[in-house]
């Protein structure tokens, strides 16, 4: 197995490098412009309104983002005291906590997407045509398949 990637895969893995740290300064800039709110935060708060009652676990909402399950522990208290969102213990196990969106956390979500959609849109979606955001998207659910099967053992790595 060779020890470098090729110049195919340099452009590939390093366009996606470098995009998407691009992206995310971006990103974090505009939403702390427009909404006074983090990546990550908006992330967080996204994730909860596409839940089912607008509520998950933190240990769902953490694998779910980038950031671990103790960093999206103190988030959720960050948001909390903000009034964005609430804990609720998890009475199934009672070791858990959930995380629910309020409403005014919704208020604040909907503030931020309409600047968000719109500098998304401008920045990243608008350079594709409707069918390669189609590919797009089936490569992105390829991929996390792909390290679903990795982390039940499917996949050899070539290790």
């Amino acid at each position: 197995m060779d020890d470098d990637f090729t110049p195919l895969e340099q452009d590939a893995w390093g366009g996606l490098l470098g995009m998407h740290g691009r992206m995310m300064r971006w990103i974090d800039t505009d939403l702390q412009d427009h909404a006074r709110i983090t990546h990550v935060e908006f992330e967080a708060l996204l994730r909860l309104s596409w839940a089912e009652g607008q509520r998950l676990r933190i240990q769902d909402l953490a694998a779910q983002s980038v950031i671990t399950r103790s960093g999206m522990s103190r988030m959720v208290e960050r948001l909390e005291r903000a009034g964005l969102v609430t804990r609720e213990e998890a009475s199934e196990d009672r070791r858990g906590a959930y995380a629910v969106l309020t409403e005014a956390g919704r208020q604040r979500l909907r503030a931020a997407l309409r600047s968000h959609v719109a500098f998304v849109r401008q920045q990243f979606l608008t350079a594709f045509s409707n069918a390669e955001l189609a590919q797009m998207g089936e490569f992105w659910r390829r991929v996390e398949a792909h390290q679903a099967d990795a982390a039940r053992g499917e996949v050899d790595l070539g290790e």
